[in-house]
């Protein structure tokens, strides 16, 4: 089977990432990368070996797929021109700035036979995709992401930059309508929101504590669920999932004070533990080949999004 030719359009903080892992696919023949700045754009060209492209159109039109990793503003215009010209597109997360360019990509895709996948890598985190099988008919998700100040970030806030994750992880877990959110935030470093907290009460009953910030000094990246006889741990840093589960409890009184006693055992869930970038993207050429279908449909991108936004707009009025 002859290889898919890839390029890369935007090789900053996390386009560097997709560079050094795409070279590395044997299903992938890396066709060169694009970069607006000059320097930059050497600087990864030399530093992989691959291909500097000075046109960004000329990229595009040696290329089966590309994949962008370009600040959010320019996601929508780089990533129509692509799918226009019938080319397959990774776009990092968030697709775009707004719901309606998002709705119009994915529209596209389809009309065009095409794939187009969002860059939530942290679907493809082995202990995301165990959690399927551990998680039914959940009460209660909290969901933390919090880390410190990072000054690379600045065309968003931190629900689209950090939030998104966990929105996206948590309505497709739970696949239920949304009855409510309810959200609020502030800013700390820079003119978006840098600390977010969110509220979502499903239409099944269970309700999502979500908080998000880049301001804390601590790196924190856990979800946490209670169902019925279950308490579940996930640990993204990690990769961990553990289980708790109550076997006993009791109330011990004596003379002095009332002791509350509790019993319970932890359940280790293995996990494959695999770097999620590398698994994104070999879904990603699994999808163009058709040997799996894509594991979120487009208009599960757009609900996530609509979310994102209802919830920025509880924020920022």
């Amino acid at each position: 089977m002859s290889k898919l030719k890839v390029g890369v359009i935007g090789t900053g903080h996390m386009g560097q990432y997709h560079v050094n892992v795409i070279v590395n696919i044997a299903q992938a023949e890396v066709t060169g990368c694009f970069d607006a700045d000059p320097n930059r754009l050497a600087e990864i060209s030399k530093r992989f070996d691959i291909p500097g492209f000075r046109d960004i159109d000329e990229l595009i039109e040696k290329s089966d797929a590309l994949i962008i990793a370009v600040p959010t503003v320019y996601h929508y215009e780089i990533a129509k021109k692509c799918l226009e010209r019938g080319k397959h597109v990774l776009v990092e997360k968030p697709m775009t700035e707004t719901v309606e360019q998002a709705r119009e990509l994915v529209e596209l895709a389809e009309k065009k036979n095409l794939v187009l996948q969002v860059g939530h890598v942290e679907r493809f985190n082995g202990a995301v995709m165990e959690l399927k099988k551990v998680v039914e008919r959940p009460f209660l998700i909290e969901a933390r992401r919090l880390s410190p100040f990072n000054p690379r970030i600045a065309d968003v806030g931190v629900v689209l930059d950090l939030m998104i994750h966990d929105l996206d992880i948590v309505t497709n877990l739970i696949g239920d309508e949304i009855r409510s959110v309810s959200a609020a935030g502030t800013s700390a470093f820079t003119r978006h929101e840098d600390v977010a907290a969110a509220v979502l009460q499903f239409e099944s009953g269970c309700v999502a504590n979500i908080s998000a910030s880049r301001a804390t000094q601590n790196k924190i990246r856990t979800l946490t669920i209670t169902q019925e006889k279950a308490y579940i741990i996930l640990d993204f840093a990690t990769q961990d999932i553990d289980i708790h589960r109550m076997a006993s409890q009791a109330y011990l009184m004596t003379r002095e004070e009332l002791k509350y006693r509790q019993e319970s055992f932890v359940e280790k869930i293995f996990v494959h533990k695999d770097n999620p970038l590398r698994q994104e993207h070999l879904h990603f050429l699994a999808c163009i080949t058709g040997e799996q279908e894509p594991i979120v449909p487009g208009y599960k991108d757009v609900r996530t999004l609509e979310i994102a936004h209802s919830i920025l707009k509880q924020i920022h009025g």
